[in-house]
């Protein structure tokens, strides 16, 4: 009888630990490198909160920010190995596949429209088929933002006045290839270790939306404010296709949704804090200036030359963007 009793409750034992499992299983988690007050931050939470409400039961949504879960690298790992569900690259995804450089190139998306534009284009056909042959997905395209530079050297008005400026970059190659064109010394780096950096003086400046700046409190160890838009960012709300593949089609469903709906949201807390963080970055003490942006497209035309010539179908493929500008 008490051998009964055991195998009645080592059962019991196995069918709570299969639940768990299961349950832990529908547990979704967001890592993203965003600090709060970030465009990420509140992107990825108006996101869960969408997913959530649509969700009930089914599954959760669990947002972990500031690196938490580690550097977009480490994200994009995470993924493969199923450890995360979501993550939400932006420039690191021009070294995941050459596609993606595109939106490295200077000025070549104007402004929100004509990102959209260019998603219903050639979204489906050139992006979410490059990140699948990476063995990823992308959900719906939100947004990093227009870049501006910071450093404390001096005021950015042309590309030479970059000359020798350590300049912090994101890990991806085209950005690099663009500051050593304009003469600075780019150094990529992680985002997570920048404010460190920059208060050390080991690099000079670095170059963020206005959402990263402040969130970062780069203002803090940085004097000049560069407006240059010299690139816009794209943001991916991106997954493992085989991770996310298998859950439940109906949550599958339901969270392409969420993120989809959660892009008009991105797009309009952008335009508003684009507003709000310039004025008080300026509060700040922070010394602004507006770049000279030609000059900047005229020192860029290289830039493009290579992209073309070094990826097949990069002409194109630039052509393909450019075209959906107006």
């Amino acid at each position: 009888m008490k051998n009964v009793f055991r195998s009645v409750a080592l059962s019991s034992v196995l069918m709570v630990g299969a639940t768990t499992v299961h349950a832990q299983s529908l547990e979704l988690r967001f890592g993203h490198v965003g600090n709060p007050g970030s465009l990420f931050s509140a992107s990825a939470e108006e996101f869960a909160r969408i997913a959530n409400e649509k969700l009930g039961d089914k599954a959760t949504v669990q947002v972990f920010g500031s690196s938490q879960l580690g550097n977009d690298t480490e994200l994009l790992q995470k993924l493969k190995l199923g450890q995360v569900t979501f993550a939400l690259p932006s420039s690191v995804m021009s070294s995941v596949s050459e596609e993606f450089g595109v939106f490295e190139m200077p000025y070549i998306i104007k402004d929100r429209e004509h990102m959209k534009r260019v998603q219903d284009a050639i979204g489906e056909s050139v992006f979410q088929q490059a990140a699948k042959a990476k063995g990823y997905r992308i959900l719906a395209y939100w947004e990093n933002g227009f870049r501006q530079i910071t450093n404390n050297v001096r005021p950015i008005n042309k590309p030479e006045d970059l000359q020798g400026v350590k300049l912090r970059t994101p890990k991806g190659a085209w950005r690099v290839k663009m500051f050593q064109l304009y003469g600075a010394n780019p150094t990529p780096m992680a985002f997570s270790e920048v404010f460190t950096a920059l208060q050390t003086n080991v690099i000079d400046g670095q170059e963020n939306p206005y959402a990263q700046i402040w969130s970062a409190k780069f203002q803090e160890v940085q004097k000049y404010l560069s407006i240059t838009d010299h690139v816009y960012t794209p943001a991916y709300v991106l997954v493992s296709d085989k991770h996310f593949g298998d859950l439940p089609q109906d949550v599958q469903d339901l969270l392409v949704e969420a993120a989809q709906e959660a892009q008009i949201f991105v797009y309009d807390t952008a335009a508003a804090l684009e507003q709000d963080l310039l004025a008080k970055l300026t509060e700040g003490g922070m010394e602004v200036n507006t770049a000279d942006k030609d000059a900047f497209i005229a020192a860029s035309k290289p830039i493009y030359d290579e992209f073309a010539a070094s990826m097949e179908g990069g002409a194109e493929l630039v052509k393909s963007v450019q075209d959906q500008a107006n």
